[in-house]
């Protein structure tokens, strides 16, 4: 009895010891059932600094990878405001699905289709899961971006959507399923290479049947995702050269002669897929946010 008490006193000691954990200001979290996924999900949400001082209506940032790029873009956001004079913004991170791994959700949620080849789950006793990104994307827009015009000052007619690597693939499929659900796409080293460059087949199929792609796309990469040394090029992951293929794709794009489609490309000297987000990040918003007078 006299070790219980013991350790229950040193737990208890050990607890009130604990240092608190850092918090973001001005921060919210939502929680959020997808009702059509049947899973459910986090909203990370950041206010701007002058958000109880009127009612203005602000910008909207939709960002993916939120356990990584929602404090990046918060932080980021708010520096560009305060020393670059950018407008202010509010910002949505969009967590992975809670009780997946980040892996497991983000290979769902954001592929396309369902890719040829063997794979290995990450998530004892469940298999593989891809192509849910059409599915997702209607989530976006059918749940999220209405709560988040409910709850908020959104102006959702400037919504814009971040994503990197699988999460440029997700809006890649938005764009080509929906390209009016945001005004303005920010997408970095998109996997192109996925499923054998099936987003290239699904933009030709999408120049089949329309005329026009009304969207505006910042794309951005570093200049070392290109292929490694001695490999052939192909669309495979160990054979990718990300660079080529993006370039590729802005070239279909391009062709297309689209009258309301406006694409910017640029390419990060010495960046490469792990240390480019922040840069194509405040690149990108330079391109749509305004600058105050």
């Amino acid at each position: 009895m006299k070790s219980l008490i013991t350790l229950m006193l040193w737990l208890a000691a050990s607890i009130a010891s604990a240092a608190p954990a850092y918090q973001l200001d001005a921060t919210e979290v939502v929680d959020l059932r997808a009702a059509a996924l049947q899973r459910d999900y986090q909203l990370y949400i950041a206010l701007p600094d002058s958000w109880r001082a009127g009612q203005q209506r602000y910008p909207v940032l939709f960002v993916t990878d939120a356990n990584y790029a929602f404090p990046v873009v918060r932080n980021i956001a708010q520096r560009l405001h305060k020393h670059a004079g950018m407008e202010e913004v509010i910002v949505v991170g969009l967590s992975y699905a809670n009780g997946d791994t980040p892996g497991f959700s983000r290979r769902r949620d954001y592929t396309p289709s369902v890719p040829r080849g063997d794979y290995r789950s990450d998530m004892p006793g469940r298999a593989p899961a891809f192509g849910a990104a059409q599915a997702y994307g209607r989530f976006l827009a059918n749940e999220v971006m209405p709560l988040v015009a409910r709850r908020y000052r959104a102006d959702l007619t400037r919504a814009v959507f971040i994503g990197h690597s699988y999460g440029s693939l997700l809006g890649l499929q938005i764009l080509l399923d929906r390209p009016a659900t945001f005004a303005h796409y920010i997408l970095g080293s998109p996997s192109l290479w996925f499923d054998g460059g099936v987003m290239f087949d699904r933009e030709q199929a999408y120049a089949a049947r329309q005329r026009d792609l009304r969207a505006s796309v910042y794309f951005g990469i570093g200049s070392t995702e290109t292929r490694a040394p001695g490999k052939q090029r192909s669309r495979a992951e160990e054979n990718a050269d990300m660079l080529a293929d993006l370039r590729d794709f802005r070239q279909a794009l391009t062709s297309r002669h689209y009258p309301g489609l406006s694409t910017t490309l640029e390419v990060f000297e010495g960046e490469d897929h792990a240390s480019v987000f922040p840069f194509l990040l405040t690149h990108g918003l330079r391109t749509y946010l305004h600058r105050k007078p």
